[in-house]
């Protein structure tokens, strides 16, 4: 768990705000985190909001254990729900890889052959990796909590969700997730108004997937996360 956090703060492209993001997910006030760690709570507010140059990998372990540790003196709830996550078997999770090296958006949808509808400005936002997703089992049994695992070690990364059948259901699930992918794929349907209008205010691309099945879609996905490792596609 403290691997996923260290993580998805040091990949951030903003890990300031990455470590406000966790924060408030812990319910931690910044008095109550610089407390735990001895230092001054303009400490933590200065690497948030980006004042202060971005924490090394040191600090931010002990962040995270101290994070971690007042949520263990209230009873260990998070703790509790974050470790549960990560042992789900996950049935809505497809297929998830984290690249070794950075894929640019523009270049991730031309490989998989997605056109992009929202925010295409930020076609040159990096991503670390994708998660592919049953969108239907997603929404059958993943409660909001486990909703978080879709994002792996990263929320720098691309959501795929498959069997999309009006458009919108990922955007919505997106739009009240605390965490924020990269980039947004959908698989079955082209993305409606709502959707594009929900993904131009979290600043967050959306793309559709034309003219690939989905055994032809996992393929491209596992040749490229192949290609990028230095892999045979045979040798994962």
């Amino acid at each position: 768990m403290s691997k996923m956090i260290v993580g998805d703060v040091i990949m951030a492209r903003k890990p300031g705000e990455a470590m406000k993001k966790w924060r408030e997910l812990f319910h931690v006030t910044q008095a109550e985190l610089a407390k735990k760690m001895g230092v001054s709570p303009s400490v933590i507010s200065d690497y948030e909001s980006g004042r202060r140059k971005s924490p090394g990998t040191k600090f931010i372990r002990k962040w995270v254990s101290a994070l971690l540790a007042i949520d263990e003196a209230r009873g260990g709830r998070l703790i509790m729900e974050l470790s549960r996550l990560e042992r789900m078997s996950g049935n809505a999770i497809l297929d998830m890889r984290e690249f070794p090296r950075p894929v640019l958006v523009g270049e991730f949808c031309e490989i998989i052959r997605a056109e992009v509808v929202a925010c295409r400005e930020e076609k040159a936002r990096p991503i670390y990796g994708y998660t592919l997703i049953d969108s239907i089992r997603a929404i059958e049994s993943l409660s909001g909590w486990e909703f978080l695992q879709v994002f792996g070690h990263t929320s720098e990364r691309a959501l795929i969700f498959t069997r999309v059948e009006h458009g919108r259901s990922p955007m919505v699930a997106v739009r009240i997730s605390m965490l924020k992918p990269s980039l947004v794929v959908m698989h079955g349907a082209r993305p409606d108004e709502l959707a594009i209008r929900l993904a131009e205010l979290e600043k967050i691309p959306l793309a559709y997937v034309k003219g690939l099945s989905l055994d032809e879609l996992v393929a491209t996905l596992r040749s490229l996360y192949a290609r990028l490792a230095g892999i045979g596609v045979g040798e994962e």
